[in-house]
């Protein structure tokens, strides 16, 4: 065998092998926790369009000390009037493990779309525990549901499919 050869393949696989080991050492893992994560997923999965106060109506430009506050604004439906929850209040209350089984098993009333928090991974839901929980808590409870046929004294959005509509 051409010794030449053999040192330009030795220090090709040499080289290969540094780049394999460098790459996984430094890339984190698919599968981390973060609170940076925990931002982006808040604002990816829409908890801010109905948790955070103006977010919506702003494109997305609300101030960070009122974010996933709440909102004393309800959506109206055949099931009643619902508010957004705080949920800087909420996720106070509750250790990160009572939250990632919470959030698995969730079943709410409209609009909440509790079927996305259901189909978090574990570490997407840690993720979001730890961002919220670093914003602190602020703003007041919201709400509670107000039942079908009960007027609310709270702005409301209706909330009613074309079908339901009498």
């Amino acid at each position: 065998m051409n010794a030449v050869f053999f040192k330009k393949t030795f220090f090709l696989s040499l080289f290969v092998l540094a780049f394999f080991i460098s790459c996984h050492r430094f890339s984190p893992p698919a599968s981390s926790v973060s609170i940076d994560r925990g931002r982006y997923l808040s604002v990816i999965s829409g908890c801010h369009d109905c948790h955070t106060p103006g977010w919506a109506a702003a494109g997305g430009k609300a101030e960070e000390k009122i974010w996933l506050t709440g909102s004393d604004v309800g959506f109206e439906g055949p099931w009643g009037t619902t508010y957004p929850t705080n949920l800087r209040l909420n996720l106070q209350q509750m250790t990160e493990d009572q939250w990632v089984n919470l959030a698995h098993v969730l079943h709410t009333l409209p609009p909440m779309p509790w079927w996305i928090l259901n189909a978090m991974t574990e570490d997407d839901l840690r993720s979001l525990y730890r961002f919220i929980r670093s914003l602190g808590p602020a703003g007041k409870p919201a709400p509670a549901v107000v039942p079908e046929n009960v007027v609310p004294n709270t702005l409301v959005i209706p909330f009613v499919p074309e079908k339901m509509k009498k």
